[in-house]
């Protein structure tokens, strides 16, 4: 019994760590979230057009803060668990130099490091490569601080560091998101020409926990493949569902909770998730707490069916949510509308079923 209590404390204690590095910047992931959507409506209705220097100079305000998403984590983490902060920003820099992120996010060209093939994998905007190589380093830096002399160390400490974080990273914390991904996106495939709405089901459900790995970025090359080769695309519909079920469960946890700060943040998250954003949700309030996640995860799967059923698709790169919807419009539009209110719906009544009690009791 003991052993169970501390596996879960011990799951707590991650979960806690990972609200921890995403709180800091829940404002400004609302921030940029609003200013791309507004960017969205506005190109959208033909009231600015994306050639525009305002346009573009506030698109690559919005866009690189996601893009640049490693770097404001990897500060968080510094602060959080008292690393070299400049030691640690040297990882999303190794991670995003322009050459190399050329290379590793480009399927047709390929490294080896240390004679060791170097598997393709999305760095921009991702979150599990820099957490673990930051863990990482936190057990490097130590011995380092340690036992090398003083006069040596602000040189040699850093070498040595990077000497055994950086192939970690590249060999095995960037490629994991990669690897899950494309297990799932080939499994998804395969119910796809069986099933649709079971296919629905699956990915509408195994979406956000993709998302919590960085896994999802395997799906983008495939849906815009579909866009390019055949003029649309099945896979972005069927999240529609799931990304309003998080922000059904944030809501509820707003409402259970009695901290004033974790209240403002979990409605902050579920305004964010509404807009289409969904980490802050994860990271900050579902995960960490786990049962609004699960049922977050079951209204996905509800949602997944009807657009499976559907059969909508969309016709522009864009991941689903209101300000989005545009891209969706065709057959099966109304099914895919009525899944997010449905995946809302259930991720919030779930949420307020299975904890009944105040959230901090």
């Amino acid at each position: 019994m003991k052993q169970k209590e501390n596996k879960k404390s011990a799951v707590k204690i991650v979960l806690d760590q990972l609200a921890g590095i995403f709180c800091p910047v829940i404002n400004y992931i609302t921030a940029a979230s609003i200013l791309k959507c507004l960017l969205f409506l506005l190109a959208g209705c033909n009231l600015i057009s994306r050639e525009t220097g305002f346009y573009k100079v506030f698109n690559a305000a919005s866009e690189g803060f996601f893009y640049f998403l490693p770097f404001f984590l990897a500060i968080n983490i510094s602060r959080l668990w008292k690393t070299d902060l400049f030691l640690t920003l040297f990882i999303p820099a190794a991670m995003l130099f322009p050459e190399l992120n050329a290379i590793l996010e480009n399927s047709s060209e390929s490294i080896s490091f240390l004679g060791i093939p170097v598997q393709n994998a999305i760095y921009h905007s991702s979150v599990i490569p820099v957490i673990f190589a930051s863990g990482l380093l936190y057990f490097v830096e130590k011995p380092c601080d340690r036992f090398i002399p003083e006069v040596i160390r602000g040189f040699l400490k850093p070498i040595l560091c990077l000497l055994v974080v950086l192939p970690f990273t590249f060999l095995v914390f960037g490629p994991v998101g990669t690897w899950i991904g494309n297990g799932i996106t080939r499994l998804f495939l395969a119910i796809y020409t069986w099933n649709p709405i079971v296919s629905g089901v699956f990915m509408g459900a195994l979406i956000q926990p993709m998302v919590s790995v960085g896994a999802h970025w395997s799906l983008v090359p495939i849906a815009m493949n579909n866009l390019s080769v055949i003029g649309y695309d099945i896979i972005f519909p069927l999240f529609a569902g799931a990304v309003y079920a998080q922000s059904g469960a944030a809501l509820a946890c707003a409402l259970k909770f009695r901290d004033p700060l974790k209240k403002k943040n979990a409605f902050q998250s579920a305004f964010t998730a509404f807009l289409g954003v969904t980490e802050p949700a994860l990271y900050t309030v579902n995960l960490p707490l786990m049962k609004p996640f699960i049922c977050a995860v079951i209204g996905g799967g509800i949602g997944g069916a009807i657009t499976g059923f559907a059969g909508t698709r969309c016709y522009s790169f864009a991941f689903p949510s209101v300000v989005t919807c545009l891209a969706y419009a065709g057959p099966g539009f109304g099914l895919f509308m009525f899944s997010m209110a449905v995946g809302f719906i259930s991720g919030f009544g779930l949420t307020m079923a299975v904890c009944r009690k105040n959230l901090e009791d």
